[in-house]
C-alpha cells in the first residue's frame, strides 16, 4: 500500500481562546482528488493555513497534532518551506500582480535567467532573464489548463475568470508539485468555465498529482471527488469515498440540518405589469463585461435574473448604471432619466447595489461590522447623524441597528464592533446585503451575491433578497450560477457578447438556457 501525500492527524487549533479547530484527521492519497467541504466558518481555511504554514499560526501560538508529507512528519513554518516539500496551493483570494504580465506572474520568484558576457566575469548576478524559456513554460501551463490566452498579455483587466487559470498555472508550473490546495477555485468561473475547469484537474490526478479542493459547489464535488471530507464547526463530521453521500446529505452533514438544494422559493407576492426601469442602448466600458447596446425593460416589484457566460456582459449593467464605469444610453428610472456615470444621483433615486466584488468595491475591510452597515445611508441619506451643522455620527443609533442586522441576517461575529475582514465570506455578503437593506432601496441590483459561500450561508443570502422583494422592492439579479436564478426569478434575461439574447421562464428546459447562452436566437430555441 503506498504511503499518503498528505496526513493531518488530530489537529487542533484556538485562536485567542477560542477552539477553531478540534482533533481533526484528513489523509490524502497519491492521485487523488479529495475534496474538503463546510460551511464558512467551519475551519477549512485554519486547516488549509496549517498546512501551508502561514503566518496566521505560526504568530499565533502554532497548533496540535501532527503533519506527514509522504510518510514524513513535518512542521512548516513559512509558506516558503511548505512550497519546496511539493505543496502548492491556490488561494481563495488573487496573489497576482496587476502590473506584470502572464508570464511575469507564473514564474515570479523562479525566474530563468541566461549567462552574457557581463555575468561571466561579475557573477551570477548579472545574468539577464532567459524571457524566452520563461514563455515557453508559461504557455505549457497554460496549454495543460486548455487556455489560449497569449502569454505576454498584462494581468491587468483580465476577467477574473482568467485570473483563476493564471493562478493555478503558476502552482502547475513547478517542478516539484506533489499536492495541490484548490481554495473555492470555480466560485469566480462561470459554469462552462468550472466545467472546463473540471476537466483540468481530473487530467491532473490522473498524472499523479494529488488535489485537495475546497468548493462550496456540491454538484462539483460529485462530478470529480475521489474522497470526501465534511467539517462543521472545526470538527470532522464524516469522511468517506464519494459513492457513500448525496447532495442533500452533504448539505446536512455541512449545516445541522435540512438544506433544500433545489427547489423554486416561496414567493407571496406578484410582480406588476408597470415598467420601473427602462434601458436603451446601455453601452458599458467594464474590462471583461462590456455591454455593447442593451435593450431591457424591469417591471415593478418583479425579481429579474441575469445570465450568461463570464465576460459577455452581465455583470456590466449593474456597474454601469450605478456609475462605476463609463456607461452611454438611456435610462429611465420611474419614468425620469437617470444620470449616467454618476453613483450619488443613482444612490438618491432609491438604487441600491450589492456589488460581486465584495471585498474590492462592498466592504471597507479594516472598518467595523456597524460602520459598514450604515456607511451608505450615513452618506448619501445623511441618516444616523445627530442633528445639526456638524453632522456628526450618533454612535448609539447605529450599535442599535446594527445589532438588530446581525440578528436579522444571522452574522457570526463578536459583536458590532469587529472588524469586517475577520469575518467569514458568507458574513461578509450578508454585511453587503444589510448595507443594501438599510438603504431602504426602491430597486435593488445584486451581482454574484453567493460567490464563494457555503451551502447554508447561500440559502439564507437567497432567502433575504426574496424577503426584500416580498416588501415591495424590485431587484435585478445577476447570477453565473443558472439554478439560482431558476430558484428566485419570476424571469431569466440572457445576455450574450453584450447585448440582450432574450427572456426565458425560470421553468425552462436546460437546453433553452444553453443555446440562448451559447448565442442562438429564441427562434431557434424554440424550434428545438
Amino acid at each position: 500500500m503506498s504511503v499518503p501525500v498528505l496526513e493531518m492527524r488530530g489537529i487542533s487549533k484556538a485562536f485567542f481562546g477560542t477552539q477553531v479547530l478540534k482533533d481533526v484527521n484528513l489523509t490524502v492519497e497519491r492521485g487523488q482528488i479529495h475534496c474538503l467541504v463546510g460551511e464558512n466558518g467551519a475551519g477549512k481555511s485554519t486547516l488549509m493555513n496549517i498546512l501551508f504554514g502561514m503566518p496566521v499560526i505560526t504568530n499565533t501560538g502554532g497548533y496540535e497534532g501532527d503533519l506527514f508529507i509522504n510518510g514524513e512528519k513535518k512542521s512548516f513554518d513559512s509558506p516558503r518551506a511548505a512550497i519546496e516539500a511539493g505543496i502548492g496551493m491556490v488561494h481563495q483570494e488573487f496573489m497576482l500582480l496587476p502590473g506584470f504580465t502572464v508570464t511575469e506572474n507564473i514564474k515570479l520568484n523562479r525566474e530563468l535567467t541566461k549567462a552574457n558576457p557581463f555575468s561571466a566575469i561579475f557573477g551570477e548576478k548579472l545574468e539577464t532573464l532567459n524571457r524566452a524559456q520563461m514563455a515557453k513554460d508559461a504557455r505549457t501551463a497554460l496549454d495543460r489548463l486548455g487556455m489560449t490566452i497569449d502569454e505576454w498579455a498584462p494581468v491587468a483587466g483580465l476577467p477574473v475568470g482568467y485570473l483563476q487559470f493564471v493562478e493555478i498555472a503558476r502552482e502547475i508550473d513547478k517542478e516539484n508539485l506533489q499536492l495541490l490546495v484548490l481554495d473555492e477555485p470555480t466560485a469566480v468561473l462561470t459554469e462552462s468555465e468550472a466545467e472546463q475547469f473540471l476537466e483540468v484537474i481530473k487530467r491532473l490526478a490522473q498524472s499523479g498529482i494529488s488535489i485537495l479542493f475546497i468548493t462550496h459547489r456540491l454538484d462539483e464535488v460529485m462530478a470529480v471527488a475521489d474522497r470526501i471530507t465534511i467539517l462543521k464547526d472545526g470538527e470532522l463530521v464524516s469522511t468517506g469515498p464519494k459513492e457513500e453521500y448525496t447532495i442533500s446529505q452533504i448539505a446536512e452533514l455541512m449545516v445541522g440540518r435540512k438544506v433544500d438544494t433545489a427547489s423554486r422559493r416561496t414567493r407571496t407576492r406578484q410582480p406588476s405589469d408597470e415598467v420601473v426601469l427602462q434601458i436603451r442602448g446601455l453601452r458599458v466600458n467594464m474590462p471583461g463585461e462590456t455591454l455593447r447596446g442593451i435593450d431591457l425593460d424591469v417591471r415593478k416589484g418583479e425579481i429579474l435574473g441575469l445570465g450568461g457566460l463570464a465576460g459577455h456582459g452581465k455583470v456590466g449593467l449593474a456597474n454601469g448604471i450605478m456609475g462605476l464605469y463609463p456607461s452611454q444610453g438611456q435610462v429611465l428610472y420611474e419614468g425620469r432619466e437617470l444620470p449616467l456615470n454618476n453613483t450619488q444621483a443613482a444612490l438618491k433615486a432609491g438604487l441600491a447595489f450589492v456589488s460581486e466584488d465584495r471585498r474590492g468595491v462592498g466592504l471597507v475591510l479594516e472598518d467595523t461590522i456597524a460602520n459598514n452597515i450604515v456607511l451608505t445611508s450615513m452618506q448619501s441619506q445623511d441618516r444616523f447623524l445627530k442633528p445639526g451643522f456638524l453632522k456628526l455620527k450618533d454612535e448609539k443609533k447605529i450599535l442599535e441597528h446594527a445589532r438588530e442586522f446581525i440578528d436579522k441576517f444571522d452574522i457570526r461575529c463578536t459583536g458590532p464592533d469587529q472588524i469586517v475582514r475577520r469575518l467569514s465570506g458568507g458574513n461578509q455578503q450578508k454585511v453587503c446585503l444589510a448595507r443594501a437593506f438599510t438603504q431602504q432601496p426602491k430597486l435593488l441590483f445584486v451581482s454574484e451575491p453567493t460567490r464563494g459561500i457555503d451551502v447554508g450561508a447561500k440559502s439564507r443570502v437567497l432567502e433575504l433578497i426574496v424577503e426584500l422583494n416580498e416588501m415591495g422592492v424590485t431587484v435585478v439579479f445577476t447570477s453565473s450560477e443558472l439554478a439560482e436564478l431558476r430558484s428566485i426569478a419570476d424571469r431569466i434575461a440572457i445576455v450574450y457578447e453584450g447585448r440582450l439574447a432574450g427572456f426565458l421562464p425560470p421553468d425552462a428546459p436546460d437546453v433553452a438556457f444553453g443555446l440562448l447562452m451559447a448565442g442562438k436566437s429564441l427562434e431557434e430555441v424554440a424550434a428545438r
